[in-house]
């Protein structure tokens, strides 16, 4: 699938590290994505609110659907995030797409979330892409 195609049919994106400050690129993506029409839930292990916006701090204990799951962490943490999304996907069946953002790289999350049929997106900005196609 490309990543037109998932921006096209996915709307619900939970963002892990998704940042409070606002000057980070990890807020100000998300932001861009809710000005776009997407549900955006924030994941972040030590904040409650953002943007006004109840924060959860895991996957699991995000209550509604979630189609993207989004990555602003570095690429050694990436593979717990992989192992938790799909950890969801076998709980919830809901999580289609692991995506990290630019400059984030990880092999075994890739492995990870293929052995799952999850689609993986490395090493590309989710606003990038939407604005480049939309």
């Amino acid at each position: 699938m490309t990543t037109k195609e998932i921006l096209t049919n996915y709307k619900t994106i939970a963002v892990v590290g998704f940042s409070a400050n606002t000057e980070k690129t990890s807020h100000r993506v998300p932001i861009y994505m809710i000005e776009q029409g997407y549900d955006v839930i924030p994941v972040n292990p030590v904040a409650d609110k953002i943007a006004g916006i109840i924060v959860y701090h895991d996957l699991a204990s995000i209550p509604g659907e979630i189609d993207i799951v989004n990555v602003f962490r570095p690429s050694a943490d990436c593979l717990n995030v992989a192992k938790e999304a799909m950890e969801r996907k076998k709980s919830r069946g809901d999580v289609k797409v692991l995506w990290l953002q630019e400059g984030i790289i990880n092999e075994e999350a890739r492995n990870i979330a293929e052995e799952n049929g999850v689609e993986f997106i490395e090493d590309k900005c989710i606003l990038k892409e939407h604005s480049h196609y939309f």
